[in-house]
């Protein structure tokens, strides 16, 4: 099966996050008649909470063991300004030996590559094979995956591992394989004062004053200096926010936001803690408000690991570099369940204008998804 056909009738889905636009029911027709059972779920807000549902689609072949489940995401990020694209981005036009359009890297193409290297494969494979399709991804990722996930444990589908496709690859196909991703939190803080004249300093209480003296305290030594696998935790101050349009009054209050990029050495709760002890450092009164979209994760080299690494060494003829840098991704919520790593395009233009991917690298993935299904199932040795 050639993925490239699949590919475009997909990008031709407007499936803007949340949207489906059509982009599931373009999976279950070419999954059921491959022998998969297809089961859509849709997820979304109860009654009086805010937010939109979601439609995701789970699909399974087989019910042994090795269960290897395959997570990828249908949403794609608004085109954007249509003045910066040369072609339709839902148009799925090939040109130059490149199919254009949103979604034709991060990560429809991902999705289509997979679905035809099942197809170019015996039927009859050992074990059971599993796609967890969301629509959720680029959104708040608050009714998709994690949401799938509880619903699979649920009824019995949990997998024994999971490749995620994202765009992994920086150069050349294969050459880097994630297997971890740093934790994110946002934190907001709100240090409260007196307000007062500025003439009169004594008779107030500056927060901007302890606020800063908060930050030095915070960004004045790096949080670590990484770990075996991961790079070095990073603070940001991304906000200093008063609010004071007067240039001779001290403020009452005084905001900032952080985001912090963490690895191993935190959590979300220690960090949370040593936010807290900065602030009580400077006697500040204050309010904190922090969100952890993902803690970190790692999944330690072993044979899930190793029997990718060899597919990609056999199929597309590089050595990956094992690598848990770059933002999160899905693959946050599969780390509770099961071993996770993720592998994909090469992502040079994903969220960008004009977006695309060429035909001979979708067709290379397209091999070397093969090459890994053989191999986590045990028809190949992981050499």
């Amino acid at each position: 099966m050639d993925p490239l056909p699949l590919l475009q009738d997909l990008i031709c889905c407007p499936s803007v996050t949340p949207a489906e636009g059509g982009a599931l029911r373009v999976l279950e027709a070419v999954l059921t008649p491959l022998g998969f059972t297809c089961t859509r779920l849709r997820f979304g807000p109860k009654e009086g909470e805010e937010g939109e549902a979601v439609e995701n689609l789970f699909a399974r072949r087989g019910t042994g063991a090795p269960h290897l489940c395959f997570a990828g995401h249908t949403d794609v990020v608004p085109p954007g300004d249509p003045a910066l694209w040369t072609a339709d981005p839902f148009g799925a036009e090939l040109r130059g030996g490149l199919v254009m359009g949103r979604g034709a890297t991060d990560m429809k193409g991902g999705i289509a590559a997979w679905i035809a290297a099942i197809a170019s494969l015996p039927r009859d494979l050992p074990g059971s094979l599993s796609l967890l399709i969301t629509g959720d991804e680029e959104g708040p990722a608050t009714y998709g995956t994690v949401k799938v996930l509880e619903w699979m444990a649920a009824h019995g589908h949990t997998p024994d591992m999971c490749l995620v496709g994202e765009p992994t690859s920086r150069a050349v196909l294969g050459d880097t394989i994630k297997i971890g991703r740093r934790g994110s939190m946002n934190a907001a803080i709100t240090v409260q004062g007196v307000q007062g004249h500025s003439a009169y300093p004594q008779r107030a209480d500056n927060p901007v004053h302890r606020l800063v003296r908060v930050l030095h305290r915070l960004t004045a030594r790096p949080l670590d200096e990484g770990s075996a696998w991961f790079e070095p935790s990073t603070l940001q101050v991304t906000s200093v926010d008063v609010g004071n349009p007067a240039t001779n009054v001290i403020p009452g209050t005084a905001q900032a936001r952080l985001n912090i990029r963490f690895n191993d050495h935190h959590s979300s709760a220690s960090l949370t803690a040593l936010l807290h002890a900065a602030l009580r450092a400077e006697e500040a009164r204050y309010r904190l408000e922090v969100s952890c979209s993902g803690e970190s994760f790692l999944t330690k080299p072993g044979p899930f690991v190793a029997a990718l690494a060899a597919a990609v060494r056999r199929e597309a003829g590089v050595e990956p570099k094992l690598d848990t840098g770059g933002g999160t991704s899905d693959a946050r919520f599969v780390a509770h369940y099961c071993p996770v790593a993720e592998l994909g395009a090469v992502g040079t233009t994903m969220h960008k204008a004009d977006e695309s991917t060429p035909v001979e690298e979708l067709r290379r993935l397209s091999r070397l998804y093969a090459a890994v299904i053989r191999a986590q199932l045990g028809l190949e040795p992981a050499a």
